[in-house]
């Protein structure tokens, strides 16, 4: 049941990816400042990154069930909403104030790298 939400939020992600590169390289290439592009940038690469990151980790419980999966799972997807959405918001919208929530989502998408570690570093050795 967990995977079935967290395929579909992997799905859209991917989707908002595609989309916010496009019009990244399209839309926004000839009206934003280079810098406010370079943000743009990053920000649909982190998603970009951690869409990927959510879909092994399913794949990978879907093999072998692991406590904290699905914990890094929800940790990423709020960091993507919270750092990506955030740096999308500022470059669009030009509100500054946005930019306080940056680094909360940059934390939560490196708590989630935390916790995947911790869940395969308690990961035992299948028996023959």
């Amino acid at each position: 049941m967990h995977q079935k939400w967290a395929w579909s939020f992997a799905a859209l992600s991917g989707f908002i990816v595609v989309a916010a590169g496009a019009f990244g390289a399209h839309a926004l290439s000839s009206t934003l400042s280079p810098r406010n592009l370079e943000v743009f940038h990053t920000a649909v690469r982190y998603q970009a990154w951690h869409t990927l990151a959510v879909m092994a980790v399913l794949a990978w419980q879907g093999q072998r069930a692991l406590r904290g999966q699905m914990l890094a799972v929800g940790l990423w997807f709020a960091g993507m909403v919270l750092f990506s959405g955030s740096l999308y918001a500022l470059v669009l919208s030009g509100t500054k104030p946005l930019g306080i929530i940056t680094p909360f989502g940059g934390l939560l998408l490196m708590a989630g790298w935390l916790v995947l570690a911790w869940s395969a570093s308690r990961q035992r050795p299948a028996t023959a």
